[in-house]
């Protein structure tokens, strides 16, 4: 069963949700593999990866605000080494989590009509991220 791997460096604005969907699905496309599995793994601890809506862009919106609500800034904790926006990113990041799988089927991930894959930047700075795609299958 053949393994192919790929580094996606995807860069940030400060906290965002980018996608990169089409970024996967083009590589891929290379490899050959029409059914197996994708495993996407992000390599940071204040950013994370979910697949969410991408036709409506008040989803990302309300996602942004409700991470917000959820672990705010300046909310009393103790790990602050860089900053305010420090570990509420690492709350964030538990929440949402640093892989995924996604099923391969006719050479295409099995994704839903309105899903996209998404890199979830939760620190306030732009960064260059780094998630690691590996693709197993026949």
């Amino acid at each position: 069963m053949p393994h192919h791997t790929q580094t996606f460096t995807i860069p940030t604005s400060g906290k965002s949700l980018v996608e990169f969907t089409s970024d996967v699905a083009q590589w891929l496309a290379t490899t050959g593999v029409t059914t197996g599995l994708v495993t996407l793994f992000c390599r940071h601890t204040s950013a994370s990866l979910t697949i969410n809506e991408n036709a409506a862009p008040a989803v990302k919106r309300d996602m942004l605000r409700w991470m917000e609500m959820v672990a705010p800034e300046n909310a009393g904790y103790e790990h602050d080494d860089e900053g305010p926006d420090d570990m509420p990113a690492h709350l964030r990041a538990t929440l949402t989590g640093a892989s995924l799988s996604i099923p391969v089927v006719d050479g295409r991930m099995a994704l839903g009509t309105w899903q996209g894959i998404y890199l979830a930047e939760h620190r306030s700075q732009p960064h260059r991220r780094q998630v690691v795609a590996h693709v197993m299958g026949d």
